[in-house]
């Protein structure tokens, strides 16, 4: 049955439309002016209505963890993600053994569709092509020369590949798969680049940058360096708006940099969307306290952010309008993965939140049913 959703603030591109319907069933109908006979009417109660959040570097939530390579630990990330208005995700696995990533990979093809909360869109390799310099909270005894040899029976369900491209083979690697998987983002993080190398890697075939400013050089006004040439191109980037990972002041010029080449990201860990205490990161013993993740040494290990939280933090600590920071969830990394969703357009995928002014969760729609309900 059709759908038609009133009462709603409704996030439309760059606009905010008041009375309109939204009409789904499936899949996103169309935004008209009356209800049409024979739907079923939903009140918004007044709440804003958007796309549903797509969150393309996550490693876990609720407890559970990509590398934990279950598929109770598949469903619990899923379930636990509704909370946060996050519809669709890229599960991110990290840099460990070989057999322990390969493990995580064949769970998660076997198990990635039969999720029944947020949707998982295929995988996220955040190494072990990495600089062991710029490990942060990885394994820097893991990290690995780029290579397929053990990756290429794995290649079709991968979307992106964080990786170092000053790496010897990097430059191959990458033209690789350029020509032999295009629907991979390669992606430039945990990386000492410089600015040369940087721009060489982007004619190669890296189009994106992981979590800016985090795992990479420094910014310096006579050495910009890897953030300098990611910020000067026409690369897109993520960000973790978690105000730990990245200064207020630092959001702000990235979003005068980027616009709408930038997309928010959690980078969370097992211990998202839980409360503090100690947890564990590929292997390693990670303190949770006042909303930060850390390791023994200090090091930031990963996060503990949610993505209707990061979409508050950006709208709070910049000049973007509400559009724009739910566009960094919705339409830009949709787009850039190439997917039917994060759009309330005709034959969009019928994922669908509805939220108040402070990005406080009540509805999430997946495909058209009801997945998560907390009445206003």
């Amino acid at each position: 049955m059709i759908q038609a959703l009133i009462n709603g603030k409704i996030i439309y591109k760059d606009a905010i439309l008041e009375n309109k319907i939204l009409l789904f069933d499936t899949t996103i109908i169309g935004i008209v002016d009356a209800v049409p006979q024979g739907c079923a009417v939903i009140d918004a109660c007044g709440l804003y209505v958007s796309a549903g959040f797509i969150d393309m570097h996550i490693h876990g939530s609720g407890g559970a963890d990509v590398m934990d390579a279950t598929p109770e630990a598949l469903e619990t990330i899923s379930r636990t993600l509704l909370a946060t208005g996050t519809t669709s995700i890229v599960a991110t696995t990290m840099t460990m053994a070989t057999q322990d990533i390969i493990k995580a990979l064949d769970n998660l093809i076997l198990h990635s569709h039969t999720v029944t909360g947020t949707k998982i869109e295929g995988i996220h390799l955040e190494g072990p092509f990495i600089n062991p310099q710029k490990a942060g909270a990885q394994d820097a005894s893991l990290a690995q020369m780029p290579t397929r040899e053990w990756l290429e029976p794995y290649l079709d369900a991968v979307r992106i590949i964080t990786l170092a491209p000053e790496l010897v083979g990097a430059k191959e690697f990458i033209r690789s798969l350029r020509a032999s998987h295009p629907h991979i983002i390669l992606s430039v993080g945990h990386s000492s680049s410089s600015y040369e190398e940087a721009y060489q890697s982007f004619e190669w075939g890296v189009s994106h940058a992981t979590h800016l400013f985090n795992a990479m050089g420094s910014l310096h006004h006579r050495d910009v360096g890897l953030v300098g040439a990611i910020l000067e191109s026409d690369i897109t980037a993520d960000i973790i708006a978690d105000l730990v990972h990245t200064h207020p002041t630092m959001l702000k010029i990235a979003y005068s940099m980027k616009k709408e080449k930038l997309m928010l990201i959690t980078d969370a860990m097992r211990a998202g969307c839980i409360c503090a205490g100690e947890y564990t990161l590929g292997g390693q013993k990670v303190t949770v306290s006042n909303d930060k993740a850390t390791l023994k040494s200090g090091v930031l290990a990963g996060s503990v952010l949610q993505l209707n939280h990061a979409i508050k933090n950006f709208q709070d600590h910049t000049d973007c309008t509400l559009p724009q920071a739910v566009a960094m969830v919705t339409t830009v990394p949709a787009s850039k993965l190439d997917l039917p969703i994060g759009e309330l357009s005709q034959g969009k995928e019928a994922n669908i939140v509805l939220f108040d002014s402070d990005i406080t969760i009540y509805k999430v729609y997946i495909n058209g049913k009801l997945k998560y309900n907390s009445k206003k």
